[in-house]
C-alpha cells in the first residue's frame, strides 16, 4: 500500500504542478504569434491545390498553381490592409465591435467580389503598359508573376509598419515595374501614369474636404441648436438619403455592369429615386428612435450608429465589387495567357479566381485585419458616430464624383483622407473657438506646448502615411522589376 502524501510531499507537488502551468501558459504564448500566419499558409496551400484542380493536366499548370499561390497571398494581404479603411471608423466611434465589424466586411467583400465583382479585367491595370512591346506570352507571364509578387510583398510591408496603402496602386507599381524591366522605358503610358500619380493628392485631398464639410455642417445644423433632437429629426433622415443616392448611384455604376451597361446620368437617376424613396422610410424611423433622447450631444450618437453600420456595409461591398478584380488581375493574365498562348488587354476571371480572391480577403481580415481598423479608427483621431458618418458619406460621394470626371482615386486613400479631413476640421474649429474666447476674456492664453499637446491629429501616423502613399509605386515598381528580373533569369 503506497504511503499517504505528507504536507512536504504536497507542497512538491504543488510547485511542480506549479511549474507545469507556468510552462504551458509559456508555449500557448510564444505559440500564439503563429497561429494566423499558419492558417493563412493552410488558405495559400489548398489556393494552390484548388489550381492544381481546375487547371490539372494542361500545359503549364505548374505555373498557374504557383501564381495562385501568390495570388492567394495578395488577397490575404488586401484583406489584412484595404478593408480595414472601410470598417476603421465604425469601431473607432464604437458603433460595431472588432468582431462585428470583421464578420459584417468578410460577408459584404465576399458578396460584392462574387456577386458584383467584374467578370472581366484590365491585364494591363488600366493601360499603364502597351502589351505589344512584350516579345512574347512566356515574358508577359512572368511580368504579370512579378507584379503580383512584388504588389503583395509592399501591402504586406505596409501592414506590418501599420500604414494603410492602395492596394490597386500597388499592383499599377508593380506592372509597371516589370514592364520597364521587359520592354523599357517607352512601354510605359506615362499619361495615365501621370494620372494615377495625379490621384495621390486628388483621393485624400477630395475625401478630408467632403468629409470635413459634412462635419461643419452636422455642428452647425445639428450639434450647435438649441434643440439638437428636434434638429436630429429633421436634417438626419436627409443625410441618410444623400448616403443612399451616394451608394446606389455608384453601386449602379459598378455592380450591374455583368447585368447592363449603365452610363453616369442613368445611375445618377437611379441614385435620386433610392435617396429619395430612403428618406421618406427613414423619417419616420428616425422620429420613433428619437423619442424619449436626452437633449445632449451623446444623443445624437444613438441616431448615427444604425447608419454608419449600414454605410461600412455597403463600403465593404462596393470595395469587393471594384477593386478584387484589380487585385486577381495578374493572376487572371496569367491563367488566360497560360491557356491560350496569347495575351489580351482584357481576359475574362474564371470564377475560381474569384474564390481566391473573395476568401482571401475575408481570411487576411479575420487574421490580421485589427491591428490596422485600429489604426484608422482610432489612432489618427479620435472618432464618434458622427464624424465616422461623415468619413463614409465622404467616401461614397467622393468616388461618385470622381466617376463623373473621369479621375482614377483610391477607395484607401479617400476614406483615409476622410478621417484626416475630420481630423483636422475638427483642430481648426477648436481653435476657432479658443480664439473667440480669448477675445471675450472667458478663459486664459495657453501657452504654444500646451497648444501642441492638444492637436487632435497624431502627426507621426500622418507622415508616416502620407510617405507610404508617394512611395507605393515607385516601391512597388522597384521590388516588381528586380523580381522579373530573377524569374526571366532563372526561366531562360
Amino acid at each position: 500500500m503506497a504511503d499517504k502524501p505528507t504536507g512536504k510531499n504536497w507542497k512538491t507537488l504543488d510547485k511542480d504542478l506549479g511549474r507545469i502551468s507556468q510552462f504551458e501558459n509559456a508555449a500557448s504564448y510564444v505559440s500564439r504569434p503563429m497561429v494566423a500566419p499558419g492558417i493563412a499558409l493552410i488558405f495559400i496551400v489548398l489556393a494552390g491545390l484548388a489550381a492544381g484542380i481546375f487547371f490539372g493536366g494542361a500545359s503549364g499548370s505548374a505555373i498557374v498553381v504557383v501564381a495562385a499561390i501568390f495570388g492567394a497571398y495578395m488577397a490575404i494581404n488586401i484583406g489584412a490592409n484595404d478593408v480595414a479603411n472601410n470598417m476603421g471608423p465604425a469601431v473607432g466611434a464604437n458603433a460595431l465591435t472588432m468582431g462585428g465589424a470583421i464578420l459584417i466586411a468578410a460577408i459584404f467583400e465576399s458578396a460584392g467580389a462574387l456577386l458584383a465583382g467584374g467578370d472581366v479585367v484590365s491585364t494591363i491595370s488600366k493601360g499603364i503598359i502597351d502589351p505589344a512591346g512584350i516579345a512574347d506570352s512566356s515574358i508577359f507571364i512572368w511580368a504579370m508573376m512579378a507584379a503580383l509578387v512584388s504588389s503583395a510583398l509592399w501591402v504586406n510591408l505596409a501592414t506590418w509598419v501599420g500604414a494603410p496603402v492602395s492596394t490597386t496602386h500597388s499592383v499599377v507599381g508593380g506592372v509597371m515595374g516589370a514592364g520597364i524591366a521587359a520592354a523599357g522605358m517607352a512601354a510605359v503610358n506615362w499619361p495615365t501614369m501621370g494620372k494615377i500619380a495625379a490621384s495621390w493628392v486628388i483621393s485624400p485631398v477630395l475625401g478630408g474636404v467632403i468629409a470635413a464639410m459634412f462635419l461643419a455642417f452636422i455642428k452647425n445644423r445639428i450639434v450647435y441648436q438649441e434643440d439638437k433632437i428636434a434638429a436630429a429629426r429633421r436634417w438626419v433622415p436627409l443625410l441618410i438619403a444623400i448616403m443612399a443616392a451616394a451608394f446606389a448611384a455608384y453601386l449602379s455604376l459598378k455592380g450591374l455592369k455583368k447585368i447592363i451597361k449603365i452610363d453616369i446620368t442613368t445611375a445618377l437617376m437611379i441614385g435620386v429615386a433610392v435617396g429619395a424613396a430612403s428618406y421618406f422610410i427613414s423619417k419616420p424611423l428616425i422620429a420613433k428612435q428619437s423619442e424619449g433622447l436626452e437633449n445632449r450631444n451623446k444623443s445624437l450618437k444613438v441616431l448615427f450608429s444604425m447608419p454608419l453600420v449600414f454605410s461600412a456595409a455597403m463600403l465593404s461591398f462596393a470595395h469587393g465589387a471594384n477593386d478584387v478584380a484589380n487585385a486577381v488581375g495578374p493572376l487572371a493574365a496569367i491563367v488566360h495567357a497560360t491557356e491560350f498562348g496569347d495575351f489580351a488587354a482584357k481576359v475574362a476571371i474564371p470564377s475560381w479566381v474569384m474564390v481566391i480572391g473573395a476568401f482571401g480577403i475575408s481570411f487576411g481580415l479575420f487574421l490580421f485585419g485589427p491591428k490596422l481598423i485600429r489604426m484608422v479608427g482610432s489612432q489618427i483621431t479620435k472618432l464618434n458616430p458622427m464624424r465616422a458618418y461623415c468619413v463614409a458619406l465622404s467616401a461614397a460621394i467622393t468616388v461618385i464624383v470622381a466617376s463623373w470626371l473621369g479621375l482614377p482615386v483610391s477607395s484607401t486613400h479617400i476614406a483615409v483622407g476622410g478621417v484626416f479631413g475630420v481630423g483636422f476640421y475638427r483642430e481648426w474649429h477648436t481653435e476657432r473657438r479658443r480664439r473667440q474666447n480669448l477675445a471675450t476674456k472667458a478663459i486664459k492664453p495657453v501657452t504654444a506646448e500646451e497648444r501642441r499637446r492638444r492637436k487632435l491629429v497624431r502627426r507621426s501616423h500622418f507622415m508616416t502615411i502620407v510617405a507610404a502613399w508617394v512611395i507605393t509605386v515607385p516601391a512597388a515598381a522597384a521590388m516588381s522589376a528586380v523580381i522579373f528580373t530573377l524569374l526571366h533569369a532563372v526561366a531562360g
